[in-house]
Formats: structure tokens, sequence, C-alpha cells
């Protein structure tokens, strides 16, 4: 392994009640628009934070509060209407509950898993997750088997978004190296002098060209860690050290806007010194260049589990 560091830790425990009133966000991790909403709400009750609600929107609708799903759920937070109908509230205090406004969903949304939490809350085990295993097979599992019941979807839901949480959070301490880094960052390497291409992800009908999504996914996908196709949701993948804390292999992104990963418009691979290799734009090629620049927008530690987590359809 190239990259020998001191270990890093997100502090507190993400799903658990206790560092809830400590948990802040990532910076622009959450749409500016959303961002005071998720921090506000996310602090409702113990068995949330405002990461924890934060990766539950991304998790339904990419935090679009225009969202439709085929079984008929509805805006930012993904109500069915029979749910709404007994959970929604009037978050903004106008008179009425709106699901496709973000003001009553988001609301809506910690109000309900506080109201999870208090059904189980005599069941042994992590408050927060026994409160997202009720939310996906219902509080009467998890009283049943005293805790996260066996289903696999369950289990499978409650560590999504735990660990989908911690790309959400504010690290409060410095964050594990990536194993895979290394093997990215040689992937990279020998594509330097590469022709730009827009859309491209390096197939041989490509003639093995990329864009800088396209070669960043590449990279990484060769030591094994599936990132999604576009830099914005590549940004949700892992916890995100500061500026002063990057190591070679994380991935660096640069945004229009300084408050909104939403907008992020462009990725590279940090390699030390203040540098990246990035394919740039039509008419460039694969090429070190520097990270610090006017859109210089912060950076993510990507690691397996975070990337397993991140939802397909985004």
């Amino acid at each position: 392994m190239l990259l020998v560091v001191g270990v890093y830790i997100v502090a507190g425990n993400l799903a658990g009640g206790a560092a809830a009133g400590g948990v802040g966000l990532a910076k622009g991790a959450v749409p500016a628009a959303y961002q005071t909403l998720v921090q506000k709400w996310g602090n409702l009750c113990p068995a949330i934070n405002p990461a924890l609600l934060a990766a539950q929107l991304y998790q339904e609708s990419g935090f679009n509060p225009g969202a439709r799903s085929p079984a008929k759920a509805q805006g930012i937070a993904q109500f069915i209407p029979g749910t709404w109908a007994t959970h929604g509230v009037d978050g903004d205090g106008d008179g009425d509950r709106d699901v496709w406004d973000p003001e009553d969903a988001i609301p809506s949304a910690a109000s309900y898993d506080c109201e999870l939490a208090k059904y189980v809350k005599d069941v042994p085990g992590d408050a927060s997750a026994n409160m997202l295993a009720s939310y996906n097979a219902g509080a009467y599992a998890v009283i049943r088997y005293g805790g996260v019941p066996p289903y696999r979807e369950t289990r499978n839901y409650v560590k999504t978004i735990t660990t989908l949480a911690k790309s959400f959070a504010a690290p409060v301490a410095r964050v594990d190296p990536s194993r895979q880094a290394a093997g990215a960052i040689a992937y990279a390497q020998s594509k330097l002098g590469t022709p730009y291409l827009w859309g491209g992800t390096g197939t041989a009908a490509q003639s093995g060209r990329f864009d800088c999504s396209g070669l960043t996914q590449a990279s990484y996908d060769k030591v094994g860690i599936k990132l999604p196709r576009v830099a914005n949701d590549q940004y949700n993948a892992g916890p995100h050290p500061a500026r002063n804390e990057l190591l070679p292999g994380d991935l660096v992104f640069f945004s229009h806007d300084p408050n909104d990963s939403r907008a992020i418009h462009h990725v590279g691979i940090y390699v030390g010194g203040g540098y990246m290799i990035d394919a740039p734009r039509t008419g460039a090629v694969i090429r070190f260049d520097p990270i610090d620049g006017g859109d210089y927008f912060g950076a993510t530690r990507v690691t397996e589990d975070g990337a397993k987590a991140l939802p397909t359809h985004v």
C-alpha cells in the first residue's frame, strides 16, 4: 500500500441517537434550499440526526421535490398517499399539508421517523437502527424480533441508510484512507494523454476515451468499487475530508454553486501536491491539473460500502 497515514474517524455514531444533536451536515451535501430544514428537523428526536434524515431524502428522491414513483410515492420524501394522509404535517404553518412542498414533506419525514421510534422505544438495541427497520418492515416486526428483524431487505436498508449518512455528515476528525486508492490512481495514470470525449466511459466503441466522471468511475471500477455515472452522485460515495486533509485517491469536485453538491460539474482524482488527474474538456487530454480554483467544491474519500449504498435512480 502506498498510502501510510493516521487513522481518521467520523465522530459520533451516525446511527445512534446519542450523537444526534452534534451531527452537522457536510458542506453543500444537501442543496442549500433544504439545508436549514434538514438541519432543524433532523434534530426532532434522539433517534434521528440531520445526516440520517438527509440520507433518507437522497435515497428516496435525490432531493427532487417533484419525484414520483411507479408505486405512487410522491415528493421529496416519497410518501404514498395513505401514509401522507395519516402522517403528513403542516411544517411551515401555512394551513395546509402539501406533499409536494419540501417545507411540509421534510418535517413530515422527520416526524414520521420519530413516531416510528416511539413505537419501538422499548426494543433493545440501537434506537435509530430499530427506527429504520420499522420504516422498512413495520414496527410490529421490530417488536416481534426484539430488534432489526432477520429480513435481508430490512437489514440491507438499515445498513444502506446508516452508511449513506456518513457522506452527509460533516467529519469532525480525520477519516480512514481508502484501501483501493493507489490502484485507482494507477489506472488513471495509465490513461494520461487520452483525448477527452463528452459522455465517454472508455469503451472500445469510444476508442477508450473518457469524460471526467467516466474516468473516475472506470478508475475505481478497476479496483472493485462501482461508482455512479455522474459526478454529483459520486460525491456521496464516502465521507468528505477537508482541503488540508486530502490524500491521494480522493475524488475532488468542482461546482457552479458552492453550496450545492447537485450543481457539481467536474471531478478528478487527487494525486498529491495540489494536483489531480482529470479529463478536463473537449479538445483536451487526460492530464495533471491543479485543484485550486474558484469553483473547487470539496472532496470525497471513496469507500466500498459508501459506493454500494448509493441509490441507482437519482
